[in-house]
């Protein structure tokens, strides 16, 4: 595996996550996130989160597996906490 380009912090799962996403997809995604592929955004929003590598800004990837609903992981601008979560649950 690739090194992580940015600390993740402390990780939480929402609820909706723990009930409809299963562990292997979310750990799936959440390396991806670490490693810098932020998944289904869209291209300004992987140009933003190229920026906030290099600032400190929040980051945020965006996750669609088969048989699995979409799914957000955001890493706050100050590393300290990075969430798995429904889109509904922002």
């Amino acid at each position: 595996m690739t090194k992580p380009l940015f600390q993740l912090g402390q990780i939480v799962v929402t609820i909706g996550i723990e009930r409809s996403v299963a562990p292997g997809a979310a750990l799936g995604a959440l390396a991806r996130h670490a490693r810098g592929d932020w998944g289904e955004v869209c291209d300004d929003d992987a140009a933003e989160n190229e920026l906030s590598l290099k600032e400190g800004f929040r980051l945020l990837s965006v996750y669609e597996y088969e048989n699995q609903p979409k799914f957000w992981i955001i890493t706050e601008a100050d590393r300290s906490v990075t969430t798995i979560l429904l889109p509904e649950e922002y």
